[in-house]
């Protein structure tokens, strides 16, 4: 037993390797890229800390090459499902026990060997399976998951400890106790980080999780998984089951003992599990918390007094880097009519120079999107504005020959509620209203009111009034709120992620609020001295 209080060391960001031309981590990568590409393997389940294979799979083909099938994945059926269930209620009370300084070491070893010998393996796969070049998946599958392990583990420690006041006689204390049950976490293909970090955010406050991965990001999730396998996560502590959505709603939202839900996806998927919960409310042995982030339907408004160029460079950035399939990609801005045709051409002019194709060629800005459901829904929106006497279609097209390519797309769109500007599209679309600079006020209110969702936004303006008075009007508009910076690329420990309205919980992923989700604290007041007198003094005559 340590008889001590462990001082966690201090958490800090990654360094975002550069990938230049000649340099070590470039070549790793390369070799990595190649040997993924010509290796085609089998993933298996997870559970219970043995790899299991089942009849039932799914191929993983590259978004850029969607003729290239890189691996097939297993899927669980019921039986799997209910074994991944049982093994994380079997793991959870040695894991529960474990000091907690113990339980951080593993994630925090996770973290060094990810930035060092499994850097090429995590990034190679994102890049392959999720169509993401290498300076995208750099700053997902290793920096910012690096950071969440890291991060988490620093926030872990300093919620154990924040300690109540004692009076004399008396000591009170607090514990941060796992929930009771476990943990399901449904996790999105657009970010290996998130995969990761939605079933170890809970695992790192002493829960255990059945981890649901998005289909088209089973690749890089499975090198996850073996990463904390190899940095000395117990058996059953996190359950690998890449399934159909419709078992997991059946087996695992059902179950009576699912404790927590986390989750990042679309909005109707994690209204349909709210609605599911709550219609199954009393089955469960505990009220089960339920975290997710969700749609979005980002913005940038700028200002008259705006700088162009700086405006013009977000927008594209925004709008285009991994082909606009960020949760806070800028996919709707607001430009006043005096800016617009400055703004116009120096945006076609950066497009023009954007290179779009393989992500393994290290020149190319945007690859593919993740597979043909999302290229028909994108191609939709594309030539409806072509149809539409309320759109102009400024740039843009697509070609899914080989790949699933979308060029960058720009819409015009005459009427402030046109259906681009208001509904998640979810890839390199970004729709431009023009608003005549008198009516700051009121397109500002149909900013903050045209679309159900509350995620990121950004507002560009060299007025610093203008600045006060924008951030004030769009206050709930953007739980993740920019000035004069694109609405994307947050930074665990710096911008912690997340949003309200149709856009999710807002729990911050990155940050310490996001574990008190995963607690359930246990108040302990201990009398040294108990009385024995049942009387008070004021009942004294």
């Amino acid at each position: 037993m340590a008889n001590a209080f462990f001082s966690v060391p201090k958490a800090y960001n990654e360094p975002i390797l550069g990938y230049m031309p000649g340099s070590p981590e470039r070549a790793a990568l390369e070799s990595e890229l190649k040997r993924q590409s010509e290796t085609k393997i089998t993933i298996p389940l997870v559970i219970g800390g043995k790899e299991i294979f089942t009849d039932k799979k799914i191929e993983v083909r590259m978004p850029c090459d969607h003729g290239h099938i890189l691996a097939e994945c297993c899927l669980a059926g019921e039986k799997e499902l209910q074994l991944a269930v049982d093994s994380a209620l079997a793991a959870k009370q040695a894991w529960e026990d474990m000091p907690w300084e113990h339980r951080i070491a593993i994630f925090l070893k996770a973290a060094d060997l990810l930035a060092g010998p499994w850097r090429s393996v995590v990034n190679a796969a994102t890049m392959l399976g999720q169509g993401k070049t290498a300076f995208q998946a750099e700053i997902d599958s290793a920096c910012e998951l690096a950071d969440f392990f890291r991060f988490n583990a620093s926030y872990a420690a300093e919620i154990y400890a924040q300690q109540p006041n004692s009076v004399k006689g008396i000591w009170d204390r607090q514990e941060y106790r796992p929930l009771e049950g476990f943990i399901l976490a449904i996790t999105p293909f657009n970010f290996t980080s998130i995969g990761a970090n939605l079933p170890t955010a809970p695992a790192i406050m002493g829960n255990t999780a059945v981890w649901k991965p998005g289909s088209t990001a089973v690749l890089s999730n499975y090198y996850c998984m073996k990463l904390l396998m190899e940095a000395g996560l117990p058996a059953g502590v996190v359950n690998f089951v890449p399934s159909r959505g419709s078992d997991v709603s059946r087996i695992v939202v059902a179950h009576p003992q699912m404790a927590g839900f986390h989750f990042t996806g679309s909005t109707k998927v994690f209204q349909d599990v709210w609605a599911q919960v709550g219609k199954n409310i009393h089955t469960y042995k505990t009220y089960p918390r339920l975290v997710g982030e969700t749609g979005g339907k980002d913005f940038v408004f700028a200002h008259p007094s705006a700088q162009p160029e700086p405006l013009a460079a977000a927008l594209v950035r925004g709008a285009f880097e991994y082909q606009g399939q960020k949760c806070s990609a800028a996919s709707r801005a607001f430009i006043p009519k005096s800016l617009w045709k400055k703004v116009k051409k120096l945006m076609l002019d950066h497009i023009k120079g954007l290179k779009v194709g393989d992500v393994r060629e290290f020149d190319t800005f945007m690859g593919a999107v993740i597979d043909k459901a999302s290229f028909d829904n994108i191609v939709s929106y594309i030539e409806e504005a072509k149809a539409s006497p309320d759109a102009e279609l400024v740039c843009g097209g697509y070609d899914g020959s080989k790949g699933y390519f979308v060029y960058p797309t720009v819409i015009e769109a005459k009427k402030p509620d046109y259906r681009s500007m208001v509904e998640e599209i979810f890839g390199p679309v970004l729709s431009v209203y023009v608003y005549e600079d008198k009516k700051l006020d009121e397109t500002l209110k149909i900013c903050d009111t045209a679309s159900p969702y509350g995620l990121t936004g950004a507002i560009f303006a060299q007025d610093r009034e203008a600045i006060v008075h924008m951030e004030k009007m769009l206050r709930n508009a953007a739980g993740n709120f920019y000035i004069n910076d694109k609405p994307t690329g947050a930074v665990v420990g710096q911008q912690p992620f997340g949003g309200a309205r149709a856009s999710g919980t807002n729990d911050k992923a990155g940050s310490a609020v996001n574990l008190y989700r995963w607690t359930s604290l246990s108040t302990i007041k201990e009398n040294f001295v108990p009385t024995a007198d049942v009387t008070y003094p004021y009942m004294k005559k």
